[in-house]
């Protein structure tokens, strides 16, 4: 709670979001921002990536997220559909600010937008 009020007052957190940030305990946040962190400095690491390239780092922060959201630790919170809507957009989100054409890489695998981390989630 202290922590929501000092994200929120550091402008960290949109207030509207507070209520939501509350729900979860600190360290299922902490243990997804850990995952896509990482998702984003292999991104970084990647020069002119290969399709194979960039699948397997989705499938490895999808992986990631999957025992984010099965881990005990977190005394069954998990993601709910708004979440695991909004970690699939940050991953596609991501991929292309990273320099990544989404929509073709998508097209020439025959994936639909919106399933660019069907193969590997269980979230």
């Amino acid at each position: 709670m202290a922590q929501v009020a000092h994200d929120v007052d550091a402008g960290i957190l949109e207030p509207e979001c507070a209520g939501v940030a509350e729900m979860y305990p600190e360290s299922l946040l902490r243990a997804t921002d850990s995952a896509l962190e990482a998702f984003e400095a292999e991104l970084r690491g990647l020069v002119k990536p290969s399709g194979e390239e960039v699948f397997r780092a989705v499938e490895k922060v999808v992986l990631a997220l999957n025992a984010v959201d099965r881990d005990p630790l977190h005394k069954g919170a998990r993601f709910c559909t708004e979440e695991r809507e909004q970690l699939c957009e940050y991953v596609d989100l991501t991929l292309g600010e990273g320099g990544v054409d989404v929509a073709a890489l998508l097209a020439r695998q025959g994936i639909v937008r919106a399933g660019i981390t069907d193969a590997w989630r269980d979230w």
